[in-house]
């Protein structure tokens, strides 16, 4: 042992002096951050996005990947990249998850690796693991996020990533690379032994004081991230028991990374449940904490990693891809996948919420609900998730759609009358804050078919306060157009007041009622939200409750095909406060991915809002969808 410790100690000194040397010639000054953005269909590629001080990012390319999936990977897409800086600093290696869940689910055999001088220019390999190691590992069924690390003991750069064979744990694996990164030189040996043999994912290795600290996620069981530590790279890890994640919802994907010019640590994971990211720092590695408030991201990222860069990197970057157009293209107002969006003005915050459906999820199969603010119509702030069914619901986990959103002054006080559709059924929840968060009903408030109904489904509620009569009206219906009146609580109703008043047949859903000049308007979606001739229709009538009047050129909003829009649908309508400017807000498909993602754009979709206007008669003037969307005078 006296003799061990020595040739420990001289082997930690050679390491960081290799360290620090490169360090010295590169001299990191901003922060490069390779992501992907989601599970379906365009969705999963690499994209960047850069910053400054390693807090405030913004995405390159105008948010569309930056390496060809169709060049690269096997499967047709990739997941979880990871880019090392080459011990001399002159080159970069990055390793990706070969995987294209659309298609694929869950299982992969093959991971992909390249190597790059300029971090715009890659050459690639694709290792399909059971054809390399046939003897084995001819029968694994994940491949899983790869990542790279430099062992300046053997002067070769390690690979590390997690496999699983059928009905087994998931193990980190690692294996040496060629000289060329273009394959793996070794078999797969395994790299990490929970002390339970549980499973484990996404590792994530940073050498600290003289020590590797493995971070991973728990898949399968536990709450997310946990850390073991060893003296050597490839063996001898020994698991913490804390988690480290500071929240209580699943995480995946850590990415730590030191800071340029200090001594702390940004520990960032993927909060995959919730389309969200959270950031901690750090300075020992032990305790973390969060500093969500200080970052800011135009873009919504899952799973990647930081590389400080430097100036003249980034640089090159900016020149090949630039920043993402903010300016020209208002429209999407929300990065990330959204749709069937209300919008309100509230009297008690003075400013714009919208509450959206969260999309991108196969099936339509988001379970919450958030909220974002405006005061412009056009910076957007995400305030909070104000609904979770799988947390907040007793009646339901699935299916969160389409919500609608009433704000009522009772003295000097506002309360907050949130409608929305869970397993094709409505409820009601309610608040103190426009922002929530909101209290479930505990029941549906609409669980079955008016009377003379056959099919369609109970979703896409609508509520409105008649300015005239003083009464509130709740509409819904998909197939069918249904109304009430609500009672004064405005959580209940006489089931003998519903009345049917479907349209005509072009009604499929998405009812939006509002009032302007003595005429109340109904607007309603047409076709399948997973059509490109998705689009709106509307109506008039001189009572909340009908009847209606189908104007001659009802089609107020289709798409525009000459700037990639299509999927034009289900919206709601806002009156500029103060005037009688009116604009309409709407979803359409991803621009430009959705055109190709065939029935899958229909929940991949994109919040936008433009104006509306109306002729001297009172009618609904057609609508062109823009890319720039709307500015306030």
């Amino acid at each position: 042992m006296k003799i061990l410790k020595p040739i420990l100690s001289l082997y930690f000194l050679a390491f960081a002096v290799l360290f620090n040397s490169c360090a010295e010639k590169i001299q990191p000054e901003a922060y490069l951050f390779a992501y992907f953005i989601g599970n379906g269909p365009g969705q999963e590629a690499v994209h960047y996005a850069i910053s400054d001080d390693g807090f405030t990012y913004r995405a390159l390319n105008n948010y569309l990947p930056v390496i060809d999936n169709d060049v690269i990977s096997k499967q047709g897409g990739v997941r979880d990249p990871h880019i090392l800086r080459s011990d001399d600093g002159k080159s970069f290696y990055m390793v990706l998850t070969d995987l294209y869940v659309p298609n694929d689910g869950w299982t992969n055999e093959s991971m992909i690796l390249l190597k790059s001088d300029d971090l715009v220019n890659w050459t690639h390999s694709n290792i399909h693991i059971p054809t390399v190691f046939p003897e084995n590992f001819k029968d694994v069924r994940r491949v899983w996020a790869p990542q790279t690390i430099y062992d300046a003991k053997a002067g070769k750069y390690l690979v590390y990533w997690s496999m699983q064979f059928d009905g087994e744990a998931d193990i980190i694996y690692y294996a040496y690379a060629n000289k060329d990164f273009t394959a793996l030189e070794s078999e797969p040996k395994q790299l990490f032994y929970h002390p339970e043999g549980k499973s484990c994912i996404d590792g994530d290795i940073i050498f600290h004081e003289g020590k590797y600290h493995l971070f991973f996620k728990t898949e399968g069981h536990g709450n997310g991230l946990k850390k073991a530590v060893s003296d050597k790279l490839t063996e001898g890890y020994e698991m913490k028991d804390e988690y480290l994640q500071q929240t209580k919802e699943a995480v995946e994907g850590s990415g730590i990374f030191k800071l340029n010019d200090s001594e702390k640590y940004i520990l960032m994971y993927d909060v995959y449940m919730k389309g969200s990211y959270q950031f901690t720092e750090s300075t020992d590695l032990e305790t973390f904490t969060v500093i969500d408030e200080q970052i800011s991201m135009d873009f919504h990222p899952r799973h990647g990693s930081v590389l400080p860069i430097t100036l003249e990197e980034k640089e090159r970057l900016l020149a090949k891809y630039g920043y993402a157009d903010k300016a020209a293209n208002g429209n999407p107002v929300l990065k990330g996948y959204y749709a069937d969006p209300e919008i309100i003005y509230s009297e008690k915050e003075q400013k714009y919420f919208l509450y959206p459906t969260s999309d991108g999820y196969d099936g339509w199969s988001g379970t919450y609900f958030k909220t974002f603010s405006s005061e412009n119509l056009r910076d957007w702030k995400e305030e909070a998730v104000i609904l979770d069914l799988k947390k907040d619901v007793s009646w339901s986990d699935m299916h969160a759609w389409a919500p609608t959103m009433l704000e009522v002054k009772r003295g000097d006080d506002y309360e907050y009358f949130y409608y929305f559709t869970a397993s094709q059924k409505i409820g009601v929840a309610t608040s103190d804050s426009p922002s929530g968060p909101f209290v479930d009903m505990g029941k549906p408030l609409v669980d079955s078919k008016p009377e003379g109904v056959r099919g369609g489904q109970e979703i896409d509620p609508d509520i409105f306060e008649d300015p005239q009569s003083g009464k509130t009206f709740l509409y819904w219906g998909n197939g069918y157009l249904a109304a009430v009146p609500l009672n004064d609580d405005l959580m209940s109703y006489d089931k003998k007041q519903v009345k049917v008043m479907t349209p005509d047949e072009s009604f499929r859903e998405g009812v939006e009622v509002f009032f302007r000049k003595g005429k109340y308007y109904f607007l309603w979606s047409e076709d399948d939200t997973r059509s490109e001739n998705y689009r709106v229709r509307y109506a008039i009538s001189d009572s909340p409750l009908g009847p209606l009047e189908i104007p001659e050129n009802n089609l107020i909003l289709k798409k525009n095909p000459k700037l990639g829009i299509y999927g034009t649908g289900h919206n709601s309508v806002i009156n500029v406060h103060g005037t009688d400017d009116w604009m309409i807000v709407y979803h359409r498909f991803n621009r430009p991915k959705g055109i190709n993602m065939g029935g899958a754009a229909g929940f991949h979709r994109e919040v936008c809002i433009d104006k509306m206007e109306f002729d001297e008669a009172g009618y609904i003037k057609v609508i062109e969808p823009t890319l720039e969307g709307v500015v306030l005078e």
